[in-house]
C-alpha cells in the first residue's frame, strides 16, 4: 500500500507515461505501470510531473511592501534603496510576518517549495531577522526556507552594520551574506569580502553575497570573493548574487575571472527578472542588457541557479512567486533558445538551484523527497513558454495545492469546441 500514486506522468529528462510512487513521503518506485494500491492516485495524463521549484535569492523582509511609505518613481535600483531606508524604521515584527506568510502562500500555490531568503541586518533593532526566523519556523511543514544575513546598508558603511550581523547570526541566521560593491570603497568592500568569508569559515556557515550589482566594468569583488573562498576553503558553499558587472567586463579579463570562479566552485545566481530591469538605467543606446555572461558560465562547469529576488517591493512592481516566469526572462535576455538551452534554464529552477541551497534528498529518483509539482504542460519546453497552471503541489508525498486546468471553450464553426494550453498543438499529428 502506497501512500500516493502518480500515474503516466512525464518527467523532465524526457520519459513519457511513467508512474511515480510514494511512501512515507519519499520516491519509492518510477516505472511504467506500477503495480499495487495507494491511498491516492493522481492521473497525470501525460502531463509534466517535476521537482518542486526553488528559488535561491528572494528578499522576503520586503515582499508586498509596494507602495509603502511610497512608490520607487524612478524605478532605479539606487530609489529602491532609498526607498528601502525610508520604510526600514517604520516596520513592525506582525506586519513583517503577515505579509511574508502571505508571499508563501502564493509561493505554494506555484509550487516553489524552497526559498532562500535575504534579511536586511542594517538596522540593529534586527525586527526583521526576528520577524523572518518566526516565518521560518511557521512555514517549515511546507516550505524549506533559508535565511542570509544581509547587510543592506554595507557590512562598514552602515552604523553597527558589524555588530548586527553578528547578532543575526547569534540569533540563528543561518547563512552570511555581503554587499561589497556598495561600501564606500573599492578597498572596503574587498575588506568586507575578507572579513565575512573569516566569519563564515569560523562558524561553519555558507557565504552568499550580493556582489558587483552594478554595470560599472570595474566593479571585481567577485574576483576577490573567488580567491577568499579558495583561502578559506569554502570552495562549493559559496554563492555570488547577480555579478552583472560581467557583462560590461573585458573580455580577456573574464576569460582570467571564470577559471578562478570555476576554482573556487561558486554558485552563480543572476536574477533575470530584477536584473533586466534594474541595470543600464545610465546608458542612452545601446543599452547593456543587464545579466551576467550565463551561457560562458555554464560552458565553464558552473553551478547556475535563478533567483526570483522580488515580489512587489521597493525595487520592483512585479511578480508573482512564479519561477518559470524567471525561466522565461532568462531564455531572452541570455538568448538561450535552442531546445538544450531550454533544458538546461529549466535545471536552473530546480536541480543546480537546490544544490546551491544544499538541499538534501531533493530530485526525482527513488529515495528523494516527494516534493512535486504537476503542471499543465507535456514537458520542460512547453512549461518554459506558457508559464502553465500548477494541477497539483505536492509536499512530502501530501498535496498541498490543487487549481483546475485552463481550459478554453470556442464557439467556432468547424473548429474544435475546446482548447487546453497544455497540450502542444505540434503533436497533434
Amino acid at each position: 500500500m502506497f501512500d500516493l500514486i502518480i500515474k503516466s506522468a512525464n518527467l523532465p529528462d524526457g520519459r513519457k507515461g511513467v508512474d511515480i510512487a510514494v511512501s512515507g513521503g519519499k520516491i519509492a518506485a518510477i516505472e511504467a505501470n506500477i503495480a499495487g494500491e495507494a491511498r491516492e492516485t493522481i492521473d497525470a495524463t501525460n502531463r509534466l510531473v517535476s521537482t518542486s521549484f526553488v528559488d535561491p535569492h528572494f528578499h522576503m523582509d520586503a515582499t508586498l511592501s509596494l507602495g509603502l511609505p511610497r512608490m520607487n518613481t524612478s524605478g532605479t535600483l539606487l530609489e529602491g534603496i532609498a526607498l528601502w531606508g525610508e520604510l526600514r524604521p517604520l516596520l513592525t515584527k506582525e506586519a513583517l510576518v503577515e505579509r511574508a506568510l502571505a508571499y508563501c502562500d502564493l509561493a505554494v500555490s506555484q509550487g516553489l517549495l524552497h526559498i532562500r531568503t535575504h534579511v536586511d541586518t542594517s538596522d540593529p533593532r534586527l525586527v526583521t531577522a526576528e520577524a523572518m526566523l518566526e516565518v521560518k519556523e511557521r512555514v517549515a511543514p511546507y516550505i524549506d526556507l533559508q535565511l542570509v544575513a544581509f547587510p543592506q546598508d554595507g557590512y562598514y558603511r552602515a552604523a553597527d552594520g558589524v555588530k548586527s550581523l553578528e547578532r543575526a547570526l547569534d540569533m540563528g541566521v543561518d547563512i552570511v551574506g555581503g554587499i561589497p560593491h556598495f561600501e564606500r570603497t573599492m578597498q572596503d568592500g574587498a575588506a568586507s569580502v575578507e572579513a565575512l568569508c573569516r566569519i563564515a569559515a569560523d562558524r561553519g556557515l555558507p557565504v552568499d553575497m550580493h556582489c558587483d550589482e552594478t554595470d560599472d566594468p570595474m566593479s571585481r569583488h567577485i574576483e576577490t570573493l573567488s580567491a577568499q573562498t579558495v583561502r578559506f576553503g569554502l570552495q562549493g558553499r559559496v554563492a555570488g548574487s547577480h555579478l552583472t558587472s560581467m557583462h560590461s567586463m573585458d573580455n580577456y579579463y573574464v576569460s582570467k575571472l571564470i577559471p578562478l570562479m570555476a576554482e573556487a566552485e561558486i554558485n552563480v545566481i543572476p536574477n533575470p527578472l530584477i536584473n533586466i530591469m534594474l541595470q543600464g538605467r545610465h546608458d542612452t543606446y545601446p543599452k547593456r542588457r543587464g545579466m551576467t555572461r550565463v551561457r560562458e558560465l555554464m560552458a565553464a562547469g558552473l553551478n547556475v541557479s535563478f533567483g526570483h529576488d522580488c515580489v512587489m517591493d521597493p525595487w520592483y512592481s512585479m511578480g508573482s512567486g512564479d519561477m518559470l516566469e524567471v525561466g522565461h526572462m532568462a531564455i531572452h535576455v541570455a538568448q538561450m533558445s535552442g531546445v538544450e538551452d531550454k533544458k538546461k534554464i529549466f535545471d536552473a529552477l530546480t536541480v543546480n538551484s537546490a544544490k546551491t541551497m544544499g538541499l538534501e534528498n531533493y530530485g526525482l529518483s527513488v529515495g528523494c523527497n516527494a516534493d512535486l509539482v504537476m503542471l499543465q504542460a507535456e514537458d520542460v519546453l512547453e512549461a518554459l513558454r506558457l508559464k502553465p497552471t500548477r494541477l497539483a503541489v505536492i509536499r512530502r508525498g501530501k498535496v498541498i495545492a490543487r487549481t483546475e486546468p485552463k481550459i478554453s471553450h470556442l464557439q467556432l464553426d468547424g473548429r474544435p469546441e475546446t482548447i487546453d494550453m497544455g497540450r502542444n498543438p505540434t503533436n497533434r499529428g
